[in-house]
């Protein structure tokens, strides 16, 4: 059969579910092969829309006659560029449509101050990670995906530590939010954070102590924690196990999280309560950034 060129385009709101299709099918044909069975489900791309309409530079499709066949989503954030998704469909992978979709969502990078690039992804993918070492992304660290039951969680949950606060699109929670996060991962995330918390679905809450807000934190109605940010170190383990709490609480089967090898108090806190590693995941970046230790991601493409 007599291929088609390739067309590589930037990305219209009409591809976008198409794209999130194709990158199910990616995901769940990788961890199937690797023995995890399926882990994705399809769901609204809302965070590639708003990424869309905010910075549309760092979403790009690959086409050959009308059908898509990879897609790459950058975001940049201060002084920081992250490669939120890259995917080829399985059944065309073989012909550098990953190394020319990498290759335009880091133009994404260049139109920037962007001193950093940084990305999430399965340790198990090792094609991609030589991708992204030809390109001076270097592993920096391994993030686990934990799990536990929510009932067998209930049993073994401590009080809640921190009192919390619900977010709210207010200019004094924005700025606190920022502060955290200047202080932890040394960008804001103002953008994310109004689309988090206009997203009607995600809790997200200030964890304090006293008047003194030390953490935030959000959960999604499956459970799953993040992001998590911790401004003091010493608050980690009571903001997690609050958190962990507040999940239990939405009712879901089960409760969830992505911890990275840094965090040992999360890491403990995690396995003291039964919670069991589900899945590898790993970060690369140019230079090492952040203070991991503190923060857990939301998941590979928010961070």
């Amino acid at each position: 059969m007599v291929q088609m060129p390739i067309l590589y385009r930037p990305a219209r709101a009409q591809d976008l579910e198409r794209a999130d299709d194709l990158v199910v099918q990616s995901i769940n044909d990788l961890t199937e092969r690797h023995g995890f069975g399926p882990m994705a489900a399809p769901s609204p791309p809302r965070f590639q829309a708003f990424s869309l309409t905010n910075d549309p530079g760092g979403l790009w499709v690959a086409e050959e006659a009308a059908q898509i066949l990879g897609f790459a989503f950058s975001w940049i954030s201060g002084d920081l560029w992250f490669l939120a998704q890259l995917f080829v469909s399985p059944d065309h992978q073989g012909r550098s449509i990953g190394r020319e979709l990498l290759k335009r969502t880091l133009e994404h990078a260049q139109n920037g101050a962007i001193s950093n690039k940084a990305l999430i992804t399965f340790a198990f993918n090792r094609v991609s990670q030589a991708l992204y070492i030809r390109h001076g992304l270097f592993p920096q660290m391994p993030i686990y995906g934990f799990s536990v039951a929510r009932e067998a969680l209930m049993d073994r949950l401590p009080g809640a530590q921190l009192h919390h606060v619900p977010l709210q699109n207010t200019a004094s929670l924005l700025h606190a939010l920022a502060q955290i996060d200047l202080k932890v991962l040394g960008i804001s995330r103002e953008k994310h954070h109004r689309y988090l918390i206009s997203d009607g679905v995600m809790r997200g809450v200030l964890l304090c102590e006293g008047d003194d807000p030390v953490a935030y934190a959000y959960v999604s109605p499956d459970g799953h924690i993040g992001p998590l940010a911790v401004a003091r170190p010493d608050a980690l383990e009571a903001a997690f196990t609050t958190t962990l709490k507040l999940a239990a609480e939405r009712g879901a089967l089960q409760v969830s999280a992505l911890i990275p090898g840094m965090s040992e108090a999360a890491l403990s806190v995690a396995v003291g309560l039964g919670m069991r590693i589900t899945f590898p995941m790993l970060l690369m970046s140019n230079r090492r950034f952040g203070d991991w230790a503190h923060y857990l991601p939301r998941n590979p493409g928010f961070m």
